[in-house]
């Protein structure tokens, strides 16, 4: 019989792997920037956003915050490092007005944490606080998150097409919610627990959305499509 331990570190494995494929998901609008050497219509937000979002829960799962996080930290360091190779080359296709705004917005981030990780060492000494204190931060960072797909899933249902909703994103939106709130569940932690169950149900909504109305979509609609930033997989994590 397998013990909670062993259980729980082959699901944060999986969860890692999972995760990974979902910060790989924007590869292919990287790729129309680096060959059109311009960023279009595409924003940098949601990946500034990220970058600190990773580098919060990296922190949160060091040991000197909460011990027995090391999946944790493995996913978001690999996730910080892919976050920050998007927002660089959005930094070298941009004109200056938008390079400004990165650099800008890097260094609040910057400054942010900085803040935090002295806070958390300097004045709390147990591994409740500090969890509690970061914890609580990077929840409030995912839900913020996690807002993102609700314009995609409102456009979902006015328009009675799933066409700019891709299915796969979903789908493995809800399997990254799912087996991070499993990891979270079986060694009870609340902060990790809530930004994932809430990914578990975003991912399931926009699932029973797309069951929905996939026999209504119009395919071959002619419409101009917009990125669509559905939330990735910093939410272990991620």
């Amino acid at each position: 019989m397998v013990d909670a331990e062993t259980s729980r570190t082959v699901i944060g494995i999986i969860g890692n792997i999972i995760s990974f494929f979902l910060f790989l998901s924007p590869v292919p609008t990287f790729i129309k920037i680096r060959k059109a050497k311009s960023v279009q219509g595409f924003k940098p937000d949601p990946y500034v956003a990220t970058v600190l979002n990773c580098a919060m829960w990296v922190f949160y799962g060091l040991p000197i915050v909460h011990p027995d996080s090391l999946l944790v930290v493995t996913i978001n360091g690999v996730g910080f490092i892919i976050e920050i190779s998007y927002v660089t080359i959005f930094f070298l296709f941009s004109n200056w007005a938008m390079r400004k705004r990165i650099t800008m917005a890097l260094i609040v981030e910057l400054v942010f944490l900085f803040i935090v990780v002295f806070i958390t060492l300097t004045f709390l000494h147990g591994h409740k606080d500090r969890s509690m204190l970061v914890g609580i931060l990077c929840i409030i960072f995912n839900t913020i998150m996690y807002t993102s797909p609700l314009t995609v899933m409102r456009r979902v249902i006015s328009t009675k097409s799933v066409k700019y909703m891709p299915f796969f994103l979903s789908l493995t939106n809800f399997a990254n919610g799912s087996i991070w709130f499993s990891y979270a569940l079986i060694k009870f932690d609340p902060y990790l627990m809530v930004p994932n169950g809430l990914g578990m149900l975003s991912g399931l909504v926009q699932l029973v959305l797309y069951a929905t109305y996939y026999r209504m979509t119009d395919w071959d609609e002619d419409e101009k499509s917009t990125e669509i930033e559905l939330p990735r997989a910093n939410y272990a994590g991620v």
